[in-house]
């Protein structure tokens, strides 16, 4: 399923998603690096514009339920931009 969501410049995107009531976005901890549960697949080309992931939300990606891709990320680590507009993710089958 398909969700397109609007969002202002500078939420992450978690934060975006629950907002939405977007499904399959738990966020347990609240987009505290702390839980591994907001877990997305980022699309090319926005895979490259993001950011890299630092030490503490690569930690982390070890911890996912699903086992982290290339192109894993955290979604309370992704802060939204106008260079990410049209931003595309896949969710994993399960976040627990």
């Amino acid at each position: 399923m398909t969700h397109t969501i609007q969002a202002p410049t500078g939420q992450s995107l978690m934060q975006a998603a629950i907002g939405a009531g977007i499904p399959g976005i738990e966020a347990d901890c609240g987009g505290m690096l702390t839980c591994a549960t907001c877990h997305v697949h980022v699309h090319e080309p926005f895979a490259s514009l993001i950011p890299p992931a630092d030490t503490e939300e690569l930690g982390m990606l070890e911890f996912t339920a699903e086992a982290a891709q290339a192109n894993s990320r955290l979604s309370c680590q992704i802060q939204l931009s106008d260079a990410l507009d049209g931003l595309t993710v896949d969710l994993p089958a399960s976040q627990h």
